[in-house]
């Protein structure tokens, strides 16, 4: 599981980024859109950088919610964030799309659905914060991220990167580091 210590412990041992909104933690934590915002928020408030993961499940996929189950997540960052007082709080954040579905089942989404996905939170974030913003946040795809995959999915225009479980313990790793590269 991923679990929860303070801002200040993470900063104690060197920590500078926190993953906020994971699956596990909403699922069995019941970790809902508005508190997952205000652990972003805290974390942000106090110093650490943040990637808030946003995705759906697979019966939200199956029944055509996926857009709106990953807007209404990324609105309740945003609203967080705004909160803050300053577009600057988003130097500090990297969002992660990982399709629920996705994680460690060894499925992952289609080049062509993870770049929708993307895209669709890229031009609502230019819409609902700034264009500036949007083109500058990085949007990470995460979920059965491997090397036999990553190739494609990092040549899309709106996947910015990998946010990888299981596989950075395995050799295909390097792969994955260079996909962007």
């Amino acid at each position: 599981f991923k679990s929860i210590v303070s801002p200040q412990m993470a900063k104690d041992i060197g920590c500078e980024w926190t993953l906020q909104g994971h699956s596990e933690r909403r699922q069995y934590f019941n970790e809902n859109d508005e508190f997952v915002a205000k652990k972003t928020q805290f974390a942000l408030k106090n110093g650490l950088k943040v990637v808030p993961c946003l995705g759906e499940t697979l019966a939200q996929r199956e029944s055509g919610e996926t857009e709106k189950v990953v807007i209404t997540q990324l609105k309740a960052i945003v609203e967080a964030i705004k909160d803050i007082g300053s577009d600057e709080a988003w130097n500090n954040v990297v969002i992660a799309y990982e399709p629920v579905w996705a994680i460690g089942t060894g499925k992952v989404a289609t080049v062509e659905q993870a770049q929708e996905v993307h895209a669709i939170m890229r031009a609502w974030i230019a819409a609902n914060v700034s264009n500036d913003v949007a083109q500058k946040v990085r949007i990470v795809y995460g979920g059965s991220v491997k090397g036999a995959n990553c190739k494609q999915l990092g040549c899309q225009p709106d996947v910015d990167g990998f946010l990888v479980g299981g596989a950075s313990l395995k050799p295909e790793f390097a792969d994955i580091v260079k996909a962007r590269s």
